[in-house]
């Protein structure tokens, strides 16, 4: 990781659980200096304890920037802590769910450079993706540096508006639940139809994760992935005709399930 301002001011992590050890991990691989690491967590891991990164001790004055990671319904108790760093040099990166932009300046001074973020769990294997956006106060150079920090991660992409934000939480941040539970209805399916429990499971990971690494490879979009491999009246065209009925299939599945994550997000965010 080839950022100055961060080696040298140092980089705060307020919680690091398995989405901020999974950060902190890749940013170490990357070259991040421990020492230029403190991390505020009252149950650290083992793994965390051997990092050689500053656990638990007192914070720099005034960091390049202070990741919050704590679970939502800490942050009030939490967050005051950090007040005394809130001014224009230090950037508050928040990847807590269901908190917007206006909760922290409300906590912290809206003359303080916000950043909100949402990762997603394949973070935890550098396959995620995180969207972002910045308050009024945010510069683009502290939205670049934000970006280098969570491409340790995965995929970055910056958002227009934040009342993006809770479509984002619909489908990427709640998204690989879905495909999770997609992948135990494949395996369960394969049951049905005879197959044995822990065959019927790799056939249907395999063939989830693979769809998936060709889908970000191919030049092809999705559609036409799909259509070279229905030939007509085949076996593929016989199982589209049950997944793809206007109806009851998973086009208006997906369109309900997403909307119901993203009102919740919103019901979250008013709460």
């Amino acid at each position: 990781m080839q950022d100055s301002d961060i080696a040298h001011r140092g980089l705060v992590l307020l919680g690091c659980g398995k989405m901020g050890s999974a950060m902190l991990a890749g940013w170490l691989e990357r070259g991040l200096p421990a020492s230029s690491v403190w991390v505020s967590d009252p149950n650290p891991s083992d793994w965390l304890k051997a990092q050689g990164i500053h656990l638990n001790t007192d914070l720099p004055a005034s960091p390049a920037i202070v990741l919050v990671a704590v679970k939502p319904q800490i942050m009030k108790a939490a967050l005051p802590s950090m007040a005394h760093m809130a001014h224009s040099d230090t950037v508050f990166l928040s990847v807590a769910a269901g908190i917007p932009i206006a909760g922290f300046e409300d906590l912290l001074g809206d003359d303080t450079p916000i950043i909100r973020a949402m990762p997603n769990t394949p973070a935890a294997i550098a396959q995620g993706i995180t969207a972002i956006i910045g308050n009024a106060r945010t510069t683009d150079a502290q939205l670049d540096q934000a970006e280098l920090l969570l491409s340790a991660v995965g995929q970055v992409v910056r958002l227009e508006d934040e009342a993006q934000m809770d479509a984002v939480t619909g489908l990427s941040g709640s998204g690989p639940a879905y495909v999770f539970h997609m992948i135990e209805c494949m395996a369960a399916a394969g049951e049905a139809q005879g197959l044995s429990a822990e065959l019927s499971m790799k056939l249907a990971m395999a063939t989830v994760a693979g769809a998936g690494a060709l889908a970000m490879q191919s030049d092809d979009s999705p559609e036409q992935l799909r259509i070279n491999v229905t030939s007509p009246n085949g076996t593929t065209q016989a199982g589209l005709e049950v997944l793809m009925n206007t109806d009851n299939g998973l086009p208006d599945l997906m369109r309900k399930t997403v909307a119901a994550a993203a009102n919740r997000s919103k019901e979250l965010a008013n709460g």
